[in-house]
């Protein structure tokens, strides 16, 4: 398996002999319903476009997830799994072949098995996903949420996990990014191998009345010394923007 983090919540996975472009923004600005002054990313440079995409995974259909810009720049021939609300995103882009799945449901592509998990709810009746990936042939999986809401029904182990580390949080909401503890909670109930955190900014500058009032909360070394408290031997990963990160587990039998 190899990851490649290309900032805020997107990655290239090689998992299954497969190239997955997970939740992308890679060219232009990142804003919120065209409302610049209350929040935009903006990047010093476009991030190349991977070659040979063999799958468009997507969580949500919010822009930092489904980035109409960056999905404009992808051949539409390239099939698509989404949330519901991500699959109308890239239906209305003309994406050709598009699968939109509900938490529960699953999806297989040769090798390659991804199921939808319970995600965020953003806002009445908009469920999004978090993912279950499986490489088929190995037992290999990696679990992927972005925004910290973790369903109490996965099952332990998962080799690897893509999920935030720390919270962000607003002034009389409360966090909306949930890392510091429900990512702890996750490693106990999962028991990774490996994490690494995801929905940070990497090479990227924001701003805007939303942005400022955004208040970090915890750091990667307290989680790793929560982790360590609770007598865990999960190896946290921080990559750096762009670096491919080989990730080596041991392998098991598949039972078949």
């Amino acid at each position: 398996m190899f990851l490649t983090w290309l900032d805020s919540n997107s990655w290239l996975i090689e998992l299954a002999g497969k190239r997955i472009l997970l939740d992308p923004w890679l060219v232009g600005e990142l804003v919120f319903g065209n409302l610049g002054w209350l929040f935009k990313g903006t990047r010093s440079k476009d991030r190349p476009i991977p070659d040979n995409i063999d799958l468009i995974l997507l969580s949500q259909g919010i822009e930092d997830h489904a980035h109409p810009e960056t999905l404009k720049k992808l051949d539409r021939s390239i099939p698509v799994v989404g949330s519901p609300s991500a699959a109308k995103v890239a239906q209305a882009i003309g994406f050709t072949s598009i699968t939109a799945l509900k938490p529960g449901e699953s999806w297989t592509l040769d090798q390659l098995q991804i199921q939808a998990t319970l995600g965020s709810q953003l806002g009445p009746g908009t469920q999004e996903n978090g993912y279950l990936l499986t490489e088929l042939s190995t037992g290999t999986t990696l679990y992927y949420e972005p925004h910290g809401s973790h369903p109490k029904n996965l099952k332990a182990p998962i080799d690897v996990v893509i999920t935030p580390l720390i919270d962000l949080a607003l002034p009389l909401v409360g966090a909306i990014i949930k890392g510091a503890e429900s990512g702890v909670n996750l490693a106990q109930q999962v028991r990774p191998q490996v994490i690494l955190p995801t929905a940070a900014g990497g090479d990227i500058q924001f701003e805007g009345i939303l942005n400022s009032l955004l208040k970090a909360i915890g750091t990667v070394d307290q989680f790793r010394a929560k982790l360590a408290q609770a007598n865990l031997s999960t190896t946290v990963i921080e990559p750096k923007p762009g670096d491919r990160i080989e990730i080596l587990l041991p392998s098991k039998e598949v039972a078949s």
